[in-house]
């Protein structure tokens, strides 16, 4: 076997991962917030609809919505997709799917925050959207920086599900290369890229947290 040649197929295929892990995270963490603003909403119609979108995305396994997304389009539309729609189908399934879990921990940090906080800053006068923004949102993030890491570990490695529609990323490579020469040794290389990006990954999120130090209360 050439080492060179796995490294260097393996390391395209971790710039891969890499790429569907950060898209993800762009997307999702921002369409968690107003799933969850959505789930709280007083308006029990708007509120039903995310409770539900929540529900689904949370009880049906990953790999499945990631084959409804691809093949969805033809199947139920008749619409035909371009070839470059793998990568972006697979970046459209994580999000939905993240943006649900996501969701629920906002919704558990901003329901951490004490009433009196919004109440003294109606009284300084304070509107709804600078009290959220300016005094709820910073301690909710610092509050829920353990749980979204978790959650952010946990990506890394689902993005082995790509292989699910023939995405190229770093488990499908390795499969192959194992698959072809009977070999462990591609797995245990990329297992080894894993570890190495999930350590990054905590000890960035790690890094964040402490930044934050001074929310705290």
């Amino acid at each position: 076997m050439n080492l060179a040649v796995l490294l260097s197929e393996l390391t395209s295929g971790m710039l891969t991962s890499v790429a569907i892990f950060s898209l993800t995270l762009l997307f999702s963490l921002p369409l968690g917030l107003l799933v969850a603003l959505g789930r709280m909403s007083s308006n029990s119609v708007l509120s039903l609809i995310f409770k539900v979108y929540i529900s689904i995305l949370r009880g049906t396994p990953l790999i499945l919505q990631l084959m409804v997304v691809y093949f969805g389009p033809f199947f139920i539309f008749g619409i035909q997709m371009p070839r470059n729609y793998r990568f972006i189908a697979v970046i459209i399934g994580f999000v939905l799917n993240y943006a649900a879990y996501f969701a629920e921990i906002y919704r558990s940090g901003i329901e951490s925050i004490p009433a009196g906080q919004y109440e003294a800053a109606k009284v300084l006068g304070y509107s709804k959207s600078q009290t959220f923004f300016r005094i709820i949102l910073p301690q909710v993030i610092k509050r829920i920086l353990p749980p979204v890491t978790n959650e952010a570990i946990t990506l890394i490695k689902d993005t082995s599900l790509a292989f699910t529609i023939s995405v190229q990323e770093m488990f499908t490579i390795a499969r192959s290369f194992a698959s072809a020469q009977a070999s462990m040794v591609p797995f245990v290389a990329a297992g080894i890229f894993y570890y190495v990006f999930n350590f990054v990954v905590e000890r960035s999120m790690g890094w964040i947290e402490k930044k934050l130090s001074y929310y705290k209360i």
